[in-house]
């Protein structure tokens, strides 16, 4: 097998990728501290075309460079607005009609692979700080916690990780 040039791959333009629709996912970024992981999500959500990002809290904003290293443009590609509580952005989703999916492990969470996606279902995924998760105050708020069931010893994954891992389930169940 031969790798496909960069021609091959057919990527669209910023201008293009506006223009498609996209999945009924809204990424939710309660207090991440790493711009790296920010990036990287975006990235994530560029390429299973999640509709936006909220970026809530201590969560930084593009333009920036270390958001860049990672994103690689996708801050540029997929829409965002930041929120200075994560409360607030749970309750405007709660609003428009969103089912609040935190990944988070907590008791009587749903294992991801288990949660059936609605093809028709508008979701918002809510991903929390690299140390202390997502706050309890917006688990309280969720209609499901989801939990990526692991079998090391760390039970925790970075959260871009996660991240992938969970937009995947839902692009993968929206698709198909």
């Amino acid at each position: 097998m031969e790798k496909k040039t960069i021609w091959e791959l057919d990527r669209d333009t910023v201008e293009q990728y506006k223009e498609k629709s996209k999945l009924s996912i809204v990424v939710v970024l309660d207090n991440i501290r790493s711009l790296n992981n920010v990036g990287s999500v975006f990235r994530t959500s560029d390429a299973f075309l999640v509709e936006k990002i909220m970026l809530c809290g201590i969560t930084a904003t593009p333009p920036s460079p270390e958001i860049h290293k990672t994103a690689l443009g996708a801050e540029d590609s997929v829409d965002w607005i930041f929120y200075e509580s994560t409360l607030d952005a749970v309750a405007d989703l709660k609003n428009a009609g969103y089912t609040i999916c935190c990944l988070e492990q907590v008791k009587g969470s749903v294992e991801l692979q288990e949660f059936q996606v609605s093809q028709d279902g508008k979701y918002a995924i809510i991903l929390g700080n690299e140390v202390n998760g997502v706050d309890q105050r917006v688990v309280d708020q969720a209609d499901y916690c989801l939990e990526i069931p692991q079998c090391g010893t760390k039970h925790s994954l970075n959260v871009s990780v996660s991240a992938g891992i969970a937009i995947w389930h839902f692009f993968n169940s929206i698709q198909h």
